[in-house]
């Protein structure tokens, strides 16, 4: 839809216990907490495969302040999509209102002030050594014509100034009136 990205992740995991993943989306400032739609792509293990046949390897070229926005004092909703829990966080301010377990150590949005009003997409991932089903939803976006891929990654409840990356990115732009989006 105008306006919306979709993101689908994945991801191989082992873990002694149960962890989230928090994505950080650039959802407009005052989304509410219904803004993004998790996608239950638990039936469609394939889905990377599928993607990866669209594109063509590419060869290497190398070896603010926060929203003066009082959360509200109800527990953030938390979906069942598939094998994992989600909960979409509008707001820093909001994470007050996510279980506990899955919250960021006090200061870490500090050391991010890019992210100050973004929104977040928290994943509720179980213990255990598995392949996580691809992780997919539906977020209104504040950059109608750019493309939104997240990566910065907070591992440990600690921002690193380095860590490993090895993910693939694939994107399918969308067509407006016969012109691709830039």
């Amino acid at each position: 839809r105008k306006g919306h990205q979709f993101i689908v992740y994945s991801m191989t995991l082992e873990t002694p216990s149960d962890v989230a993943m928090i994505l950080p989306l650039p959802t407009p400032v005052g989304s509410g907490e219904k803004a993004v739609t998790f996608i239950n792509l638990e039936e469609y293990n394939g889905f990377f495969a599928d993607a990866h046949r669209g594109f063509p390897r590419p060869r290497s070229k190398s070896a603010t302040d926060l929203r003066a926005v009082r959360p509200s004092e109800q527990q953030l909703e938390v979906v069942s999509v598939g094998s994992f829990e989600a909960s979409f966080v509008p707001t820093v301010a909001d994470f007050a209102r996510l279980d506990k377990r899955f919250r960021m150590p006090d200061g870490t949005f500090e050391k991010l002030p890019g992210y100050k009003d973004w929104g977040f997409a928290v994943f509720k991932l179980k213990k255990g050594k598995k392949k996580i089903h691809p992780m997919a939803l539906e977020m209104p976006t504040r950059w109608p014509k750019k493309l939104f891929f997240p990566t910065v990654h907070i591992h440990d409840g600690k921002i690193h100034s380095k860590a490993k990356f090895d993910h693939s990115l694939y994107a399918q732009a969308a067509v407006d009136e016969g012109k691709n989006l830039a």
